[in-house]
């Protein structure tokens, strides 16, 4: 069972990132506020859960959070600046979109670098243990997996509708292929590491 709060007198944002691993696309995040009286058993770590599930559960989300925002760093920003801080730089995005201030941070993983006097906990796999930071994994995952299923039908040779951006082998052959499309992180490596075959 997931925990609502883990400082339960302080109006706490959870934030998540989608998209990290990535070969194309931006790296999306999201920021929430759950009310103090939240409960939902079926919201859980978005990678625990099925496509079909989290579509169910984002409207329930942005219905009941007291505020929701959703932050992005496209690719070409994170070849400037590297994924991890593109990750943090979304990350602060969204909370900067939000309507209501929080007064703490929940960032799901073990590090994150503020901007701004927000206090912050990282927490190691906190979508699986703290209910804001999962709501935020359902918003980052279908608010990048809506942007990629677009992308898919300008370049559906890549497979987007599936993998997401995501290394798998079938993305890797349509690069070896096709080349690169504008959408691509130039900075991962395209033609090495990334497009060898192992299985």
């Amino acid at each position: 069972m997931l925990e609502l709060s883990l400082y339960p007198d302080l109006t706490e944002a959870g934030c998540d990132e989608a998209g990290r691993g990535c070969l194309a696309g931006p790296v999306f995040a999201a920021a929430v506020i759950l009310p103090k009286n939240f409960e939902c058993e079926a919201l859980n770590d978005s990678k625990q859960l099925s496509e079909k599930e989290r579509y169910i559960l984002r409207p329930l989300i942005e219905e009941r959070a007291l505020a929701w925002a959703v932050g992005l760093v496209d690719h070409q920003e994170i070849d400037k600046i590297n994924i991890l801080n593109a990750s943090f730089l979304a990350m602060q995005r969204a909370v900067a979109s939000l309507k209501i201030r929080p007064e703490h941070l929940l960032i799901d993983g073990n590090r994150f670098c503020k901007t701004g006097d927000i206090p912050y906990t990282c927490v190691v796999k906190g979508d699986g243990k703290l209910l804001p930071i999962a709501a935020a994994s359902v918003l980052a995952k279908t608010y990048r997996d809506d942007y990629m299923f677009e992308l898919h039908k300008q370049y559906p040779m890549y497979s987007w509708d599936c993998n997401k951006g995501y290394p798998t082998r079938k993305h890797r052959e349509a690069i070896k292929e096709y080349g690169v499309t504008p959408y691509h992180r130039l900075t991962f490596n395209l033609t090495e590491r990334q497009l060898k075959l192992e299985f």
